[in-house]
């Protein structure tokens, strides 16, 4: 009773959220837009636009995140609402166009945006305290073997109002007296095998503790697995990723449409990129690398120009350590930080050699390091490389290799152009997002740990 309670005036919580950004939309839409279309609606068409608004809003508020109160900051609530928003008063501006026969007066839908702005500002902070107010920290603990350390990740990621950690401790004492987990409302498994983990999560389900799971390589290659029953038994068949013609042609479909969609939208960036590219040192406008796709096939990317000319002048393939790295040009390090560097690729996925949303496409030299401590990154070519997808997203460029490879996996498990789309979505946010363009440390050549590897691909298993 009292969960359902709980769900409940949460749910009220996010629905006063999606009127807040509708109700400016409203004002607007009946204050001017209403009266100056071609043929003006009665009062049915008026709600249907509205609907519009209101439906296309919830899904991009939900693909960013927006109404995710518990674990998200403030700042990074008010940016998925304003995203959201801002996102769905272009696409109801173009259908307005439509409706008008004519290019609208924007400055309507301007100020709509600034109170929509105002509106999210308010409700984040309201939102934020009112969930922390009425909800304290839940008691937590964490049973761990290898690999994260949750406590301070917890910490680093301002996730303290949310868990109090009460208890760490490693999965051999846990296992010795599980019951050491009585009364905790939540419970982190992290780096655990499957053996002890079950006893574990049998408990915790018995106990109604919801537990948080890191998940290892053959967890996620599991979670892509196909139910069936043979021999009266259920099972569970797992293989290579081997698309269907059908899904290979829809996808090849979508790839084409949305390359040359975006090439006309972004062909003035690149026109202008690409001056600003030859007058910065007079070098040239694009660069050619090889890289890994599908089957380990190897084909050249191609990408702006952001470094120098002899940035690998002695001849040792190096990612780049973002802000510090002084072979960025001025023009590289403004095109790098909101990814102009990335369209000419929208090239690589016309002529067939990359799709639209797939692994990063890992340079031979780098992806071999890889592989020699960690063979199961060569799982992530069982897909073409894409432009953007799950690791990109959800990571940062300098996202370690294991990590990579997990979050590929679970876009490999169970690829739908449903998923390609809200992944295409996804990436519009972390455009002007900072974090995801930190590039490797001081020294290094590549983004793997400083912590042993062995103990990365002892955790992959």
């Amino acid at each position: 009773m009292e969960r359902k309670s709980y769900r409940l005036r949460l749910r009220l919580v996010k629905l006063m959220a999606a009127a807040a950004m509708v109700l400016p939309f409203v004002a607007c839409w009946y204050l001017y837009y209403a009266n100056a279309l071609y043929m003006p609606f009665y009062k049915k068409g008026n709600w249907l636009v509205i609907a519009l608004f209101a439906a296309v809003y919830i899904v991009l508020a939900r693909i960013y995140d927006a109404f995710r109160i518990s674990t998200k900051r403030i700042t990074d609530m008010v940016y998925s609402q304003v995203l959201a928003a801002f996102l769905t008063d272009g696409v109801l501006y173009v259908v307005i166009w439509l409706l008008m026969r004519k290019l609208p007066n924007p400055l309507p839908g301007m100020a709509a945006m600034a109170a929509q702005l105002l509106l999210a500002t308010g409700w984040s902070w309201w939102a934020h305290n009112w969930y922390f107010h009425q909800f304290p920290p839940k008691k937590s603990a964490i049973v761990f073997d290898k690999h994260y350390d949750i406590e301070n990740l917890v910490h680093e990621y301002g996730l303290e109002k949310k868990f109090d950690i009460r208890l760490t401790v490693s999965v051999a004492d846990c296992i010795r007296d599980v019951r050491m987990l009585e009364g905790m409302e939540t419970v982190f498994i992290s780096g655990v095998q499957s053996h002890e983990r079950n006893v574990i999560l049998k408990y915790c389900v018995a106990q109604g503790i919801p537990v948080y799971v890191l998940p290892r390589i053959g967890d996620i290659i599991l979670s892509g697995a196909e139910r069936l029953h043979m021999f009266h038994l259920p099972m569970l068949r797992v293989d290579r990723t081997v698309d269907n013609l059908e899904n290979a042609c829809l996808k090849r479909c979508f790839d084409i449409l949305v390359s040359a969609v975006a090439l006309i939208v972004a062909s003035p960036i690149m026109l202008v990129t690409a001056a600003a590219i030859k007058l910065g040192d007079g070098g040239p406008v694009f660069y050619k690398q090889a890289r890994l796709t599908k089957g380990g096939k190897i084909f050249h990317v191609l990408k702006f120009r952001s470094m120098r000319v002899d940035a690998e002048k002695d001849g040792v393939a190096r990612l780049s350590t973002g802000d510090k790295d002084d072979r960025i040009t001025p023009v590289g390090r403004i095109i790098r930080k909101v990814r102009i560097d990335e369209l000419p690729q929208l090239l690589n996925i016309l002529g067939g050699s990359m799709s639209v949303v797939g692994p990063r496409p890992e340079r031979p030299e780098i992806a071999q390091q890889y592989e020699k401590e960690l063979p199961e990154f060569r799982l992530r070519l069982q897909v073409k490389a894409g432009l953007t997808g799950y690791a990109q997203v959800y990571g940062k460029y300098n996202t370690s290799p294991y990590d990579k490879l997990q979050m590929d996996l679970m876009y490999i498990a169970n690829p739908t152009i449903l998923e390609d789309l809200r992944i295409v979505l996804a990436t519009v946010k972390i455009l002007f997002m900072p974090e995801s363009t930190d590039g490797i440390a001081e020294g290094q050549t590549t983004a793997a740990r400083e912590e042993k590897e062995e103990d990365l691909v002892g955790a992959g298993k």
